[in-house]
């Protein structure tokens, strides 16, 4: 791997596993949008960054060399991604689905906007899920910067989102989540150290805790863990996972929670590597979809 540093942006070569569209929609995150030439344009840290890829070289757009640090972190590009895979890798099921998503990174995410927003990811569809945020986004958060002509936020803080009512937060398309969404900002200031320690205390406590907020439950709970939290023995279970492992490694009527304790058994602490490749490849070949459904996420 090479790094260049310029003046306003961060060109790496060489980058191994490591695919744009692969990264940013396995449903892990949803403040990237995909640009009309391919890039990707997104909110990290109040900064506005795109990214765009030519092969196993990326260049890091509006973004400077001190930064750098920042999106090692966020990118995970530290973690032998190679080396994950050549341990999952122990089935023709999971290897078909990493070959399909080679390029997946589990992005490090910040634990509030994390929480706030796999509560809204609740009963919803990625699209909605998307625009309630930026919602939230324009109404209660900072601007950061006008790029490429769109006025970006920064995602609202808690102090703010405690503040407003809940008439405020159902403007911005929250629905049934708006009060839940009011009195988690409000808890999260009271128990900021708490949440932002999780990544310290065991698995199982993490969840427990997690599942005390109004409005998550364990699929939220496992997601937050997953993707801001550094629990990666966990397996959270949407309609697609279940989807792939009802038809290709578990009976047809297996509950969720049986489906999560038997590939958090197989895969161990690569659990969540193992559901974001079977995420993205159920999800993208419709497996389990049956003709008369729309397809839909």
């Amino acid at each position: 791997m090479e790094v260049i540093l310029e003046d306003n942006r961060i060109i790496i070569n060489n980058l191994e596993d490591f695919n744009l569209r692969h990264i940013f929609e396995c449903g892990q995150c949803f403040r990237w949008n995909r640009e009309e030439d391919g890039s990707y344009t997104g909110v990290v840290e109040n900064k506005v960054i795109n990214l765009e890829q030519a092969g196993k070289t990326v260049i890091f757009n509006n973004i400077k060399p001190e930064d750098y640090s920042m999106l090692k972190s966020y990118f995970d590009l530290d973690n032998d991604y190679g080396k994950i895979k050549n341990l999952l890798n122990t089935d023709s099921i999971m290897a078909e689905a990493i070959e399909f998503g080679h390029g997946i990174r589990i992005l490090n995410q910040d634990e509030w906007e994390t929480m706030i927003s796999f509560m809204i990811s609740a009963n919803n569809r990625i699209p909605m899920i998307k625009k309630v945020i930026e919602n939230l986004s324009t109404s209660f958060g900072e601007f950061i910067c006008n790029y490429k002509g769109k006025d970006y936020y920064s995602f609202p803080k808690a102090e703010r989102l405690a503040e407003a009512s809940v008439e405020e937060i159902l403007q911005c398309k929250a629905g049934f989540r708006a009060p839940r969404i009011k009195e988690a900002a409000a808890r999260f200031l009271e128990e900021k150290h708490l949440v932002y320690n999780i990544k310290n205390r065991s698995y199982d406590e993490g969840l427990s805790y997690l599942k005390t907020y109004k409005g998550i439950g364990d699929k939220v709970a496992s997601c937050i863990l997953l993707f801001s939290m550094k629990h990666f023995s966990t397996f959270p279970v949407d309609v697609w996972v279940r989807r792939i492992m009802q038809e290709l490694y578990v009976d047809k009527n297996t509950k969720d929670a049986s489906i999560r304790q038997f590939a958090e058994n197989k895969f161990g602490n690569l659990s969540g590597y193992a559901q974001q490749y079977l995420f993205y490849y159920a999800r993208e070949k419709g497996i389990g979809v049956k003709k008369s459904e729309k397809l839909t996420t």
